[in-house]
């Protein structure tokens, strides 16, 4: 018999709320702490504990059936995944930030500006549509000293409480 086969984050914010709804649909599964992929013991399923970024490939390449992600990493990753059910938990947003000590007073602040992210798919969606022209400068995590050491006006960040900023 074959098994249904989804993907969860190893870590991170969905991570639990993901388990739990495993949970509550009667399914039992190990926690999978230091696991890759563990069987469900009462239920013809698979859960494979991914990195986030990793699971839509992983879909995409039919590892797996069906994972829970967020869908600002499959805007982020540009997919042609299809989104069966939004879950309702763990949600983020689009912010973006300048230090302190900076004169802003709407979103025109950025144009002509240069603005730094992890999520370049993701900003540059969101300055079209609101027809602001910025240079995009991609880095991987801590986007927050950008502005501090000169390479950057701004930030973009997704925040679900938006404390960090």
């Amino acid at each position: 018999m074959s098994k249904l086969k989804i993907a969860i984050q190893k870590a991170g914010r969905l991570q639990e709320d993901s388990l739990q709804i495993l949970k509550d649909s009667g399914i039992k599964v190990d926690n999978g702490r230091d696991q890759f992929r563990v069987e469900a013991s009462n239920f013809p399923l698979e859960l494979y504990y991914l990195r986030n970024s990793d699971i839509p490939q992983y879909v995409e390449d039919g590892v797996v059936d069906i994972a829970i992600v967020g869908e600002n990493l499959l805007i982020e990753k540009q997919t042609n995944l299809e989104i069966v059910k939004r879950l309702g938990f763990s949600k983020c947003r689009l912010s973006l930030a300048v230090p302190k000590d900076v004169n802003y007073t709407d979103l025109s602040f950025f144009e002509s500006k240069q603005i730094a992210t992890s999520y370049p798919n993701t900003l540059a969606d969101f300055l079209a549509k609101n027809q602001i022209n910025a240079t995009i400068h991609a880095i991987s995590g801590s986007v927050e000293i950008a502005p501090t050491i000169g390479l950057a006006d701004g930030i973009m960040d997704i925040v679900s409480s938006g404390n960090t900023l």
